[in-house]
């Protein structure tokens, strides 16, 4: 059974930074992509950004490339979102999302595992 929790979520003002983690257990995580994804009020589940962790290139939405960076620390299972030069409008419940094959996954349907999500509110 996998288990992501993600934490480091809080407000902010425009212009912050923040940085969200997400501790995966109960698998070997080798061939695991691993998505961050965002849900604000009203509006349907986002894809913000993607990794594996065997390596090669991250994914990310537009809205959020060169803003966000999504990294991870393979001796502890754990996923991070680093969110600089944040706006309002990234203010969202923010997930962690996990699927057993290595690819380019961008859609929330692609995901099998999640976690309970964290709020990130950014104020103007």
């Amino acid at each position: 059974q996998v288990q992501l929790v993600e934490s480091g979520g809080g407000l902010v003002q425009a212009g912050g930074s923040l940085r969200l983690s997400c501790a995966a257990s109960g698998r070997t995580f080798s061939y695991y992509t691993m998505g961050w994804f965002r849900q604000a009020p009203g509006k349907e589940r986002e894809f913000v950004a993607a990794t594996t962790w065997s390596g090669g290139s991250s994914l990310y939405a537009d809205s959020v490339t060169g803003r966000f960076t999504i990294s991870k620390d393979n001796a502890k299972n754990t996923v991070y979102l680093q969110m600089n030069s944040l706006k309002p409008e990234d203010t969202a419940v923010y997930y962690c999302a996990a699927r057993n094959i290595n690819g380019r996954l961008t859609t929330s349907a692609e995901y099998d595992y999640w976690g309970q999500g964290t709020q990130v509110t950014v104020s103007s």
